[in-house]
């Protein structure tokens, strides 16, 4: 039962910290990433559909990504719904390829930018401090209901908190990454 519990646990946490992956990806960094293209809606025959969907994200260089929609009408909707999408980006149209340059960050961008990570990042330990908190008490029910001993609640609280340990180191890793990669020039 103990077990069960830790196990959901350690699988919510992993979820919390792929969640932060995603999260901190889509955050602009200067070098080119088709992540960032993945909130763009594209209005597809009266349907909103996110852009992945209508068109071939890819990365061109470093700092340029490649848009190429399936159909040719699309063009002018793809550009239009990647200008709108509030991104700070100007696609450029060449033919049936949308170009995406992206600008060089200033250092207040950056700045920003990582202010933002650290954020999302601190969400994230927020998130797994909550299921610490919840599965703990749902040992101490079973403590009340005299389900396990206390010896078996000890040691779960003490197991628990080892696995939202390593949960928060990981989000403490992924977070240092990500802003040597935004402090790149």
């Amino acid at each position: 039962m103990i077990e069960d519990l830790k196990k959901d646990a350690a699988e919510r946490m992993k979820k919390s910290v792929a969640n932060l992956r995603d999260e901190l990806a889509r955050i602009r960094t200067g070098r080119a990433n088709t992540s960032l293209l993945e909130p763009v809606k594209v209005e597809y025959y009266g349907a909103v559909t996110p852009i992945n969907q209508v068109a071939n994200v890819a990365v061109e260089d470093s700092r340029t990504l490649a848009v190429t929609p399936w159909e040719k009408d699309m063009v002018p909707k793809v550009e239009k719904a990647i200008m709108s999408a509030n991104l700070g980006l100007s696609p450029v149209t060449a033919g049936n390829v949308i170009r995406v340059p992206l600008p060089p960050l200033t250092e207040e961008r950056r700045k920003d930018m990582i202010k933002l990570c650290r954020s999302e990042a601190e969400n994230a330990r927020v998130a797994v401090r909550n299921i610490r908190r919840d599965v703990l008490s749902d040992v101490k029910d079973l403590l009340k209901e005299k389900e396990i001993t206390e010896d078996d609640d000890r040691k779960a609280q003490e197991d628990v908190q080892k696995i939202t340990d390593k949960h928060v180191a990981q989000i403490d890793e992924i977070l240092a990454d990500k802003e040597k990669e935004l402090l790149e020039v």
